[in-house]
């Protein structure tokens, strides 16, 4: 089945499951979801395996939710008596238990979900849903935003906590599956009115099941054409909203389908008529239309093209940039979302002040990204800089910029916004220098290049290089703008590696990590039952990104991604676990079951803290002994595979040999005796049992070995106490593997510079005349060659 079919089911599912676990026996007054007799998840179980399996789960179960909650419609869920979708008669049966089973795994039972403020299940939800984008081809891409670009958009358009309360209002005229309207709710960090129209049913009705997952039951989500039947009114006007986003569909060709735009009831086309084949500013009218009079916020993505374009959009455009309410452009990386691979902007939207405004702030972030499979994605340090470059106004060389009014008015620009024409993201081409090729020496200029690295380091500079002279001997004048390299091109990282000022910056940088590591280590340590992991990041991560402000040549975006990094891959899971279960390391068989359901013990792990955490910390000794005999082991067998190749051939000692083992070997040694014409063989099949011997006792006391560590290992976890667990997986582990990644920007400043300084002095290293002078020189040589030869050139 396509996986934009079985999402619908899957989800659903997911939906029943979770509903049934946390609301099954509620005894509120009024809970967020009521679940009638009958309907439950446990009752869909008792159907696994009865013929009419599908049809009970519509009519029992699906319907009688439906009746039970106005916000439910019919559309909102599949229909699980599909046999064109399930198969017929004991397929769909057998399919449908199948999936039912899934579900009833004791690890999915929401009931007690320990992190429900952390919404695990939603992010889950939102996890699937960005895979069934991915799979279900370029039309299904519609139901789902990014979340990257969602977070980025919660955060431009100014809500949080401190602004918002009960009356807030937020409104997706375009919402797909609510992702985005979610992820402004999230931000606003309280219960807002959140509400979202989408023409496509299947997709509101995800959109109605992710808002009561993600714990907005109370979200109004209705279906239809936004442009041509707008649900959301006050009477005959459209609805004002205190913040308004959108994703609409990129350059949507039906958008005036049924609709007179001319006659449009609601006004929005005042500004003038989008064409009848793009519908992008038909949808960014409609949001602006819908944000209130003088306090409205939002944001909208769209194609570049808007940014651009002429003839109606740029009448519209003028009029747009002339209100004051754009306040600002920020530019993706092109291939960010499903559907489509053309880049998108994002525009900020502002109608308070939106007279006095006086420019836009555009921001290119088009280079800021990773390759994800098939698409790109934006990394955490994309977005925070994005985010922080937007908040603080701050230009930045081609990145952002503060664009005037006026500038934009200018006849050469008349109205146009594409980013190019105002920020120049192109990197530096790098220029050869003719006089350089011709007379040698490395151009002054490309040397200012590394600026602040010699800032910081200015005796380095001076160590490298020295001014170049015209010539050789007293009284030689200095070439300007030229220098030579004063060490040999395969010393130069080490130069820098061990110049007392580059010592210097390693140590400032180091200062700065241990100042953070002491600011944080108590709140590391002071995690408890309860707590909220993705608040403590939040806090440990932005502690990180300001101290490491004031590191000199790192990028503190850099740093940053590197703990949000190991975040996602290690200490996010280890956080949960202790706020689940304490500072507690508990070790778990590991079994195996086959497919004839026989059970294999393949030995223990601890999630929280590994066997060489515990092995580094109380049994180093013995990891040292037992490496040292690995060593002897992988050097003998080493010798064996050498004297086997050597003595292999088809005249080789072990020529005849089906199989080189020692049975066969020790036969043939009693086969030959002592033969006086077989000494040779005899040698060689004596040597090579001989380091067999001693390669299998070597394995037997390897094997011995780590047997014995391993079990020491195993036995050390009951040991530990809570001080011991915090050490271990604090210092040991999150500490030790963040100044690894700290060393490695280190590292990596030094090998940039030694990189370019090594290019640059190959690039100049023989000059013109010099490379003449050789030709000339190898060119005679070669004559006398072929004079001695008696050929002569004529």
């Amino acid at each position: 089945m396509d996986a934009s079919q079985y999402k619908d089911y899957v989800l659903f599912m997911l939906f029943i499951k979770y509903i049934s676990d946390k609301y099954g026996d509620s005894d509120d007054f009024a809970p967020p979801v009521v679940i009638p007799p009958g309907a439950s998840f446990k009752d869909m179980a008792v159907l696994k395996g009865r013929p009419d399996i599908g049809d009970r789960i519509n009519t029992q179960v699906i319907q009688k939710l439906i009746e039970a909650n106005t916000r439910l419609a019919r559309s909102d869920f599949p229909d699980f008596n599909d046999p064109n979708k399930l198969g017929e008669g004991a397929a769909m049966v057998e399919r449908l238990g199948n999936l039912i089973a899934i579900f009833e795994k004791p690890e999915l039972n929401f009931a007690k979900n320990r992190a429900e403020n952390d919404d695990l299940l939603g992010d889950a939800y939102e996890y699937l849903m960005r895979h069934f984008a991915t799979e279900s081809g370029k039309s299904k891409g519609q139901f789902y935003t990014p979340s990257e670009v969602s977070r980025i958009i919660a955060k431009v358009i100014g809500i949080s906590r401190q602004n918002t309360k009960g009356s807030t209002t937020a409104y997706d005229p375009t919402c797909g599956s609510g992702s985005l309207l979610l992820k402004v709710a999230a931000e606003a960090g309280k219960q807002i009115t959140l509400e979202g129209q989408e023409k496509d049913v299947t997709t509101a009705g995800l959109a109605r099941m992710n808002m009561i997952l993600h714990g907005f039951p109370t979200a109004t989500i209705m279906t239809g054409d936004t442009l041509v039947n707008p649900k959301f009114k006050d009477g005959e006007q459209l609805r004002s909203y205190d913040y308004v986003v959108a994703n609409p569909p990129f350059s949507d060709k039906k958008w005036s389908t049924g609709l007179d735009s001319a006659r449009d009831p609601y006004q929005r086309f005042t500004w003038g008529e989008p064409p009848a084949k793009q519908g992008d500013y038909a949808y960014l009218l409609h949001v602006i239309r819908s944000m209130k009079a003088t306090t409205g916020k939002g944001a909208i993505i769209l194609p570049h093209g808007v940014l651009f374009r002429g003839n109606a959009e740029a009448t519209i455009r003028r009029q747009l940039v002339c209100s004051g309410i754009l306040k600002g452009i920020i530019g993706l990386p092109a291939n960010l979302f499903y559907g489509t691979g053309i880049p998108a902007c994002i525009l900020v939207l502002d109608k308070e002040n939106a007279s006095a405004r006086q420019g836009i702030f555009m921001i290119d972030a088009s280079k800021g990204f990773i390759k994800d499979g098939p698409k790109n994605r934006l990394r955490e340090q994309d977005i925070h800089r994005i985010v922080d470059t937007f908040r603080r106004g701050v230009e930045v060389p081609r990145y952002a910029r503060r664009v005037s009014l006026d500038e934009i008015a200018d006849a050469k620009n008349d109205y146009n916004l594409n980013l190019p024409r105002y920020i120049d993201a192109s990197e530096p081409e790098d220029l050869h220098d003719i006089d350089a090729h011709l007379n040698g020496g490395i151009p002054e200029r490309d040397i200012d290049a590394f600026a602040a690295d010699w800032q910081e380091m200015p005796g380095l500079r001076h160590a490298l290089f020295s001014p170049l002279p015209l010539g050789e001997g007293p009284g030689v004048r200095v070439r300007h703008g030229y220098a030579q390299l004063n060490v040999p091109v395969a010393e130069i990282r080490q130069t820098i590696l061990a110049h007392p000022e580059f010592q210097r910056f390693r140590a400032k940088v180091e200062t700065l990590f241990d100042k953070w590591r002491q600011a944080i280590t108590p709140l590391l340590t002071g995690i408890q039952p309860g707590d909220h992991p993705k608040a403590l990041i939040e806090t440990v991560s932005e502690t990180l990104l300001a101290t490491f402000q004031a590191a000199p040549l790192l990028d503190p975006y850099d740093v940053y991604q590197h703990l949000m990094d190991y975040w996602a891959e290690t200490m996010q899971d280890d956080a949960y676990l202790i706020t689940a279960d304490g500072w507690v390391a508990l070790p778990r068989r590991i079994l195996e079951t086959d497919k004839k359901g026989k059970t294999r013990d393949k030995g223990w792990t601890c999630d929280l803290l590994s066997k060489p955490a515990i092995v580094a910390r109380y049994f180093a000794a013995e990891q040292a002994e037992l490496e040292v005999r690995q060593a002897e082991l992988e050097s003998l067998t080493s010798q064996i595979a050498e004297l086997e190749e050597e003595h292999g051939g088809e005249e080789g000692v072990f020529s005849g040999f089906d199989k080189i083992n020692a049975a066969q070997v020790k036969d043939r040694i009693a086969e030959i005796g002592n033969d006086a014409d077989s000494a040779e063989e005899r040698a060689v099949l004596k040597q090579w049992f001989k380091l067999s011997t001693e390669e299998a006792a070597l394995k037997k006391a390897v094997k011995a070995l780590d047997a014995g560590l391993d079990r020491k290992a195993l036995e050390q976890y009951p040991k530990l106490t809570e001080a011991e667990v915090k050490t271990l997986v604090v210092d040991d582990k999150w500490m030790a593997r963040l100044q690894q990644d700290v060393q490695q920007e280190l590292e990596r400043v030094s090998q940039t510079l030694a990189n370019r300084i090594r290019e640059l002095a190959e690039r100049y290293e023989t000059p013109l005349p010099r490379l003449e002078a050789d030709v000339a020189a190898l060119s005679a040589k070669v004559e006398e060659h072929l004079k001695k030869m008696g050929a002569v050139w004529r």
